[in-house]
């Protein structure tokens, strides 16, 4: 029996040369001047649209905490 849904390799280049990857559009955030992504809360000051959304202080605080914790467990 005969494959009749086979695609030859010049069907199948044509369908892969839409699967390139693109760019990312880097922004400037306009609060602390870091590069972050469009659309994407700022990961330097934790803001976005002018608003705070994510408290990166206390992020920070609770990262070395664990990362203190855990270099004394392996001691």
């Amino acid at each position: 029996m005969v494959n009749h849904m086979r695609h030859n390799r010049s069907r199948v280049g044509m369908t892969r040369s839409h699967h390139a990857l693109k760019v990312q559009g880097l922004s400037v955030c306009p609060d602390c001047q870091a590069k972050r992504l469009s659309h994407k809360v700022c990961a330097n000051c934790g803001k976005y649209n002018g608003r705070v959304v994510l408290d990166v202080l206390a992020k920070t605080v609770k990262k070395e905490k664990k990362l203190k914790a855990k270099t004394e467990a392996a001691k």
